[in-house]
């Protein structure tokens, strides 16, 4: 095998990261625009010792779980340097999506956790019910980002990147995107090379962030912003509260992502100690500070993150809870209160939970371990990547904490990607 060879594969499995399983040769392949149960004919583009990546470039003998793309330039009928990304699982149906989340969840609970363990994906029609505002419109997993990056390159090309490249490619349709998105996407004609954010908060009207290419520094992707314009700051509506946060800061992409995760968070925290500490890190511009708020009445909350500016408005937007923002990043944080926490302190943590929302990346081992040296009473993990989630629990586990309960949800249909929250017990 080497590559360039066109052979015909057997499908297998699902692997994380949106590809799909085959062997050949001894070796396995790593395919994406597949699905397990298919005949497909490939394209290898890379060998490795013990695996090879390959290109579906037709499908033999299909699933029956296969249906036309919901991006039909990103069909297996278009040649693989065309498809754009993003929507690598829009060939599926939505109902065996969820269920391959589900295996990919469980499969790594299992390697990296030691924990077995049965996994649901539901919708967030199934949590908040298909009539809430948030979710109609995008129970068939469409029309759902609220956000959507651009790319520009020297040429003037606009685009989403083609499939796992930096190749841009440009598009007629955004089925994923909301449709006023969609609309604005279409409509640019010129800007500048760089990067074009799209984005559309609570009021409905559609930003437009522009991040020109910046070559003056090889550390930077994008130029930086002129210290003298400041960024533009948005509301969005959680539960019936306002939350202030830069147009081109964080928030979940899903109309709906938010709500359900903060429906979760309430419904599997339940009533909090008032007489306790609560850490919510990772914490962005307070979305889960606020649900711990509410459930914790007059207890001592603090929510930590590394970017000033959403430490700013967290700080506004959790005023009335009298929450501490601190602008840190997590594992200083957790060193620094571990030094000079008094036993007053630590009684209090030891009653209160502590809930993380890292990046893709996960938490990572120190500060698994710094978490778990202030012993609080439970632990809220919420995690956007099985493997990063499931290395953490192990590392959980190893500090003397078990998984209580793991709940999971399709917050990006059409993609590979998961949002799962678990909750620990020490």
């Amino acid at each position: 095998m080497q590559s360039g060879d066109t052979i015909d594969l057997e499908i297998s499995g699902v692997a994380h990261g949106g590809v799909f399983v085959a062997r050949h040769e001894g070796r396995v392949v790593f395919v994406p625009d597949a699905l397990p149960g298919e005949k497909v004919r490939v394209r290898i583009t890379d060998v490795k010792k013990s695996f090879a990546r390959a290109e579906a470039l037709e499908v033999l003998d299909a699933s029956p779980d296969r249906r036309p793309h919901v991006w039909a330039q990103a069909d297996i009928s278009v040649a693989p340097g065309a498809r754009p990304g993003g929507a690598d699982f829009g060939h599926i149906a939505l109902p065996r999506q969820r269920e391959l989340k589900a295996q990919v969840l469980s499969e790594a609970l299992e390697r990296f956790a030691g924990t077995a363990l049965d996994v649901t994906v539901r919708g967030p029609e199934d949590v908040l019910g298909a009539d809430h505002a948030a979710v109609a419109g995008t129970v068939d997993g469409t029309r759902y980002r609220t956000r959507i990056s651009l790319h520009v390159d020297a040429a003037g090309n606009i685009g989403p990147y083609a499939a796992r490249t930096n190749t841009i490619i440009p598009v007629t349709s955004h089925p994923l995107a909301t449709a006023d998105i969609e609309a604005v996407a279409l409509a640019v004609r010129k800007a500048p090379e760089g990067r074009l954010d799209l984005v559309e908060p609570a009021d409905g009207q559609v930003r437009t962030i522009r991040r020109p290419a910046f070559t003056g520094d090889k550390r930077r992707r994008f130029a930086p912003r002129p210290e003298k314009v400041a960024p533009e700051v948005v509301t969005e509506i959680v539960a019936d509260r306002e939350f202030r946060v830069d147009a081109g800061g964080f928030w979940q992409v899903h109309r709906a992502a938010a709500a359900t995760l903060d429906h979760a968070v309430r419904e599997a925290l339940g009533e909090l100690s008032s007489d306790a500490w609560h850490l919510d890190l990772y914490g962005g511009v307070g979305l889960f500070a606020a649900a711990m708020g509410d459930l914790a009445g007059s207890a001592r909350i603090t929510t930590v993150e590394s970017e000033a500016r959403a430490t700013a408005h967290a700080r506004y937007n959790l005023e009335m809870f009298g929450a501490e923002a601190v602008t840190a990043r997590v594992d200083r944080f957790l060193s620094r209160v571990a030094h000079q926490a008094t036993d007053l302190d630590r009684g209090m943590l030891s009653r209160g939970v502590t809930l993380l929302d890292p990046p893709r990346s996960g938490a990572g081992k120190d500060v698994v371990e710094g978490i778990a040296s202030l012993q609080p009473s439970r632990v809220a993990y919420v995690a956007c990547d099985p493997v990063a989630l499931a290395r953490d629990i192990g590392y959980f586990r190893a500090s003397g904490y078990e998984l209580e309960s793991l709940q999971a949800f399709d917050l990006f249909p059409n993609s590979h990607h998961v949002e799962a929250l678990a909750i620990l017990s020490r």
